[in-house]
Formats: C-alpha cells, structure tokens, sequence
C-alpha cells in the first residue's frame, strides 16, 4: 500500500465510508429522476469504462507486454464485464452473477487491498474502479432497479467455479497468478489465514458459498414474505 495510507487508518476508511454513501446518494438522485431513466446507470457504466481503459493503458504507455501478466482474468476484472452490462441492461441473468461477484470480491479487495508499493496513480485506479464495482451494485439494489432472484446463490457459485477452473488452467500454462491460484498475496488478506497451497482455494471457495449466503439472505426474507402473501391472497 502508498506509504501515507495505511491498513485500516484514516484515509482508508474514509475510502470504505464513501462507497455506500455515493451508492445512497445515488440511489436518492435515481427516485428523482423520471422513470426509466438510464443516465446514473449509463454514467457508472462509463466511468467504469475508463477506469479499466487508463489501467490498461498505462501499462501500453509504460511499454509493458500484456500477455501473460496483464490480461483482465482477475475477478474484479470478471465482475467489471459483469456489472457494465448489468448496469446497461437490467438483466437478471446477468445481475444474479455480477451481484455477488462484484459484493464480495471487490469488497474484499477494498477491505484488504492487495498493493506492493504501487504508484500514485495506480492506488488511485485501484480504489476508484473497485469502489465504483460496489456502487453500482448496492445503487442497483438500493434504487430497486434489480435484485438477485432465488437459485442465483448456486448460479454464482456454478460460474465461479467455472472461472476458477478456467483460469487455474492458464496460470498452470503460463506461470500466472490471476485470482491468486498460485500463491498467496504478498500482503494480509483473508487468503492468509486459509492454509497452504492448494487447500487455501479450497478453503476461499467455502468462504465464497458464505459470503454468496449472507448476500442472499435479506432477499430471501423478502421472497419469503413475498410468497406468503401471494398464497394468502389466493
């Protein structure tokens, strides 16, 4: 991490507290809006857009190969083709996967983020387009534009899975470590505590079906209540 940022301090969570707050004060500009206006959705979906094209970029300015270790395989960058078009579409397919892939792994990375030393522009890029991931998500959620559906815990769990596996088998071809398959972070993340190689994946894909759970669960309730009152009303 930046020298003059530290884990847990101040400026990070100043960071942390900003992201809900822009998602509520987004959320509150959305219910202003005439209905179906697209234009905070199309806003996120832009500015996410450039996040990933200046990060991208500046690796083609600074003259650096791409392929292997520069390719968008990790899982926020997963989760950023995913919530792009959520954010675009409304679709529900698309929604109940960006959903839990965008809450609990770029929450994680904001909550631990895995910088070594990285510069100025990069830490705020970082910060920036894993923040944004978040908003979008609970602004999403919070405007009532979308909402994960029942089955979509197993629907998320199904395509990581599928990532995992995927990517697993380019970093076993070409000596990567996209999502962390190989090795650990340098720096102190939930990873740390989850055992050695290769039972520290196993052990995170547990932890991922949790985290998916407890994201479901206030749907849940709601679905619940939901169907109780349709039965009732027949």
């Amino acid at each position: 991490m930046p020298a003059n940022l530290h884990l847990f301090g101040i400026v990070h969570l100043a960071i942390l507290a900003t992201v809900p707050l822009l998602a509520v004060m987004l959320a509150a500009l959305q219910r202003r809006l005439p209905p179906g206006s697209r234009a905070v959705r199309v806003a996120l979906a832009l500015l996410l857009l450039l996040c990933t094209i200046l990060y991208y970029g500046s690796f083609f300015v600074h003259g650096e190969r791409m392929f292997p270790g520069h390719l968008p395989l990790e899982l926020c960058d997963v989760s950023l083709w995913l919530v792009i078009p959520a954010l675009l579409t409304l679709q529900p397919a698309i929604f109940d996967v960006a959903y839990y892939f965008a809450l609990a792994g770029a929450s994680m990375s904001l909550l631990t983020p895995s910088l070594t030393e990285p510069s100025l522009f990069l830490a705020v890029q970082f910060f920036a387009a894993h923040g944004l991931l978040v908003t979008a998500i609970l602004y999403l959620v919070w405007s009532r534009q979308a909402r994960p559906r029942p089955g979509s815990v197993g629907r998320a769990m199904l395509a990581f899975n599928i990532l995992i596996a995927l990517i697993g088998t380019f970093d076993f071809i070409f000596k990567t470590n996209y999502m962390f398959l190989r090795a650990k972070p340098e720096t102190v993340s939930l990873l740390t505590f989850l055992g050695p190689w290769p039972w520290y994946i196993v052990a995170g894909d547990g932890v991922a079906f949790i985290l998916f759970l407890l994201l479901y669960l206030p749907f849940r309730q709601t679905s619940a209540h939901t169907s109780q009152l349709q039965r009732g009303a027949q």
